[in-house]
């Protein structure tokens, strides 16, 4: 293999592994600003939610907890934890290869 090809698959990997983190981070971000009652008005806030709800739409509403905020973590911790999972998994069979 030549050099160049592994530092291409070690690129790849490193951008498959930050995309990953990014997900999670804005994931957590949400939990975060969920549970200290982040002001939904502000823009910010509000760009996190969509971006969250997007990204965890498969988890969104997959736990019934009786406590909303119980959901909110459970559903989204687990989309935030699958992505790093997931992505970092294919970030080092990538690197590997």
């Amino acid at each position: 293999m030549s050099p160049r090809y592994r530092s291409s698959s070690n690129s790849a990997g490193r951008v498959i592994a930050v995309v990953a983190d990014v997900m999670a981070l804005i994931l957590g971000l949400w939990i975060l600003m969920y549970l200290l009652d982040a002001n939904r008005g502000n823009d910010f806030v509000q760009f996190i939610q969509d971006a969250a709800r997007w990204l965890a739409g498969w988890s969104h509403d997959l736990f019934t907890f009786d406590e909303q905020w119980a959901r909110v973590v459970a559903g989204y911790g687990l989309a935030a934890v699958v992505y790093l999972f997931i992505g970092h998994a294919i970030a080092n069979r990538v690197h590997r290869h």
